[in-house]
């Protein structure tokens, strides 16, 4: 059960859960905008990981996005938390190498070619992308893109004005019905006697 706690003010503090507790209510996310990304260099060895995640888990720290990559001696956790100053002293005091980034967080729908338009935009204004990773979908049908650029602003502009209409992306998607005619092999038209 949740129910919406008000202060003396008439604001909304937070939800409230069935035993009592509550937590913050999130705020509306933007399509795109740039976020702090840890990058976590974790040992091979069994239990790191999950002690990197129970110390997080401990201090509610609330992971966003994620991707783990291993090289031979050590695995590179990049994770991106819903706040960067509550998961900053937690990662430091694993007393585990740690770098910061800044990253572009764009909102996408979840479908075919979501992502593919995101690309091609940065790429016809050569925006090169170092690496990138997406989650698998978040609330409202979105996934949540992660792109490592060198010009973040130029970026968020790229793709903030080239915004495409939901109808104008299917029509990008689906071929005509012309075109599906003249791409069917073999097809030969019917002839009635």
């Amino acid at each position: 059960m949740r129910q919406v706690i008000n202060n003396s003010a008439g604001r909304r503090d937070g939800v409230a859960l069935a035993g009592g507790s509550t937590y913050p209510e999130r705020k509306r996310e933007s399509p795109m905008d740039s976020r702090t990304q840890f990058s976590v260099f974790l040992v091979n060895k069994p239990g790191v990981l999950a002690h990197a995640y129970r110390e997080l888990g401990k201090a509610k720290v609330n992971i966003v996005a994620l991707a783990m990559m291993d090289a031979v001696e050590h695995g590179v956790l990049r994770l991106i938390a819903a706040d960067a100053d509550r998961a900053r002293p937690v990662l430091r005091s694993l007393n585990i190498p740690m770098t910061e980034t800044e990253v572009l967080c764009v909102t996408m729908s979840n479908r075919p070619g979501a992502l593919a338009d995101v690309c091609e935009r940065l790429s016809a204004s050569h925006i090169p992308i170092s690496y990138m990773y997406c989650t698998t979908g978040v609330a409202g049908g979105k996934t949540l893109g992660i792109f490592k650029v060198p010009d973040i602003r130029k970026a968020i502009k790229v793709i903030g004005d080239h915004r495409m209409s939901t109808r104008d992306m299917k029509k990008k998607l689906r071929p005509s019905r012309a075109a599906k005619k003249k791409s069917t092999p073999g097809r030969r038209p019917v002839v009635r006697r």
